[in-house]
């Protein structure tokens, strides 16, 4: 009976028995390097998906540098979470990881802002008390401020805001309709319909006065735009402090003009009452001069660019996909899993940041008190381990627990509202546009924090 022939690279040297050959080691599959997420300029092109794989499988918790980049200055560098789980552990546990500590950017603020940056609720701690105060949180209310916000949203005010929602939407998307069948069938659904349709919304949720709603997109493209050299110039260039450093847009310095605009609004509302948040806000009773201020600063930013960031990215992924775009016009695919499947595709926050409270351990790492912890949404949201096919859209998806409106006690406090305009937005769009295919190439917002585009050109009409 003939042996075995030996493979190929195995066979015995000369004057040795085959089978006394020593085993081999099992070849060992190299560990990739740890990529880059932090450069604002990596997102330029695309959400940079392969990166976050590589991190999801191999680095899960891994260390990133700060470099220094489009004028900035370097930092001390962070912890990247990337896995589903990791992401939400750390989003829910306010205790170890605090908002309060650094704020929530992955820049560190000037020490000297860090007192005026914590008044907004958003780099606040939920638990107030001896256990927050040992750890530097916040001894002020999280959860008072929540509340309290959360009460300018009544019913009556959310259906009249669902009804100015749609006739804005089916007129912008009518006249965009018009305006391609004019041309050559093609639009920059940006410029000619979201950008809008998100800052008219939130005007009349504030009871901003159509003269000044303009100021709203100026201070959000300041605050949010600043990594972009484009949205930075729309918004007056950089400002260098006296230093030569870029001067940060959430500085007391930054924000002056507009937490003065949102005094004077707040006083004009008590002598004009509105149907308006405005209005509410301004006449709460325990609701101080700051905490408005601030208030307004963070329903001015985060209710603009949630909706101007994932309007388009959801417009965007259905026409490309134009089998689950068929779907949702037949009714095959409802509504409101197709709007959570479109903020899983296309998250409008790509990160946000934590600083450790105290020593702690995630993904098999060591995390020092003080260090900081910044959680990556868009990578979370097509963890395989959570997600079957994460890479592949599907509008029937369930279940669908992404975590594009965060989790935990800081989990989106408009979400509803985002949810609400982008269900109209999505039902004016089919309805007006008999056609929605991809007619050029995107251009996106220069950042790590926000999934914006800036430019969409679409085909509306053949």
């Amino acid at each position: 009976m003939p042996l075995p022939l030996p493979l190929p690279g195995e066979e015995p040297t000369p004057g040795q028995d085959s089978a006394a050959a020593p085993a081999r080691a099992p070849a060992t599959v190299p560990v990739p390097d740890v990529p880059d997420v932090f450069d604002p300029r990596v997102y330029a092109d695309s959400v940079p998906y392969d990166r976050y794989r590589t991190l999801r499988d191999h680095h899960p918790v891994a260390r990133q540098a700060e470099a220094a980049v489009l004028g900035w200055p370097a930092g001390p560098g962070f912890w990247a979470v990337t896995r589903h789980a990791d992401v939400t552990a750390v989003l829910k546990d306010a205790t170890t990881f605090s908002s309060y500590l650094g704020a929530t950017q992955i820049r560190d603020p000037d020490p000297a802002d860090l007192p005026f940056i914590r008044r907004m609720m958003l780099n606040q701690d939920p638990r107030p008390g001896a256990r927050s105060r040992a750890h530097g949180g916040n001894p002020s209310g999280h959860h008072r401020l929540r509340t309290l916000l959360g009460g300018a949203f009544t019913p009556r005010r959310v259906a009249r805001f669902a009804d100015l929602a749609r006739e804005r939407a089916r007129e912008l998307l009518t006249a965009a309709v018009a305006q391609a069948r004019a041309g050559d069938g093609t639009c920059d659904l940006v410029a000619a319909v979201t950008d809008d349709y998100a800052l008219l919304n939130l005007a009349d949720l504030l009871g901003v006065p159509e003269s000044d709603r303009g100021l709203l997109l100026h201070w959000t493209r300041r605050v949010i735009g600043y990594q972009d050299p484009d949205e930075a110039a729309e918004a007056g260039g950089t400002v260098l402090g006296r230093d030569g450093r870029p001067v940060n847009p959430r500085s007391p310095a930054m924000l002056a003009d507009m937490l003065a605009y949102a005094g004077r609004l707040a006083a004009h509302k008590r002598r004009h009452p509105g149907d308006d948040v405005m209005t509410a806000l301004a006449t709460t009773p325990g609701l101080t001069t700051a905490e408005l201020e601030m208030s307004f600063f963070l329903l001015t930013v985060a209710g603009n660019d949630t909706v101007r960031g994932a309007a388009p990215g959801g417009a965007l992924a259905l026409a490309g996909h134009p089998g689950e775009l068929r779907g949702l016009r037949t009714g095959a695919a409802p509504l409101p899993g197709a709007v959570e499947e479109l903020l899983r595709w296309h998250p409008p926050v790509l990160s946000f940041r934590r600083t450790a409270a105290r020593d702690t351990e995630l993904g098999g790492r060591r995390i020092r008190r003080g260090d900081k912890v910044v959680v990556f949404h868009a990578a979370a949201n097509r963890d395989e381990r959570v997600f079957a096919e994460p890479d592949r859209l599907d509008l029937t998806r369930t279940p669908n627990p992404h975590v594009s409106f965060g989790d935990g006690p800081h989990l989106c406090l408009g979400a509803h509202f985002a949810r609400l305009q982008l269900g109209i937005f999505y039902e004016e769009l089919l309805a007006a546009a008999p056609v929605l295919r991809p007619a050029g190439a995107p251009r996106r917002l220069v950042s790590h924090f926000i999934n914006g585009l800036k430019t969409l050109p679409v085909r509306l009409a053949d």
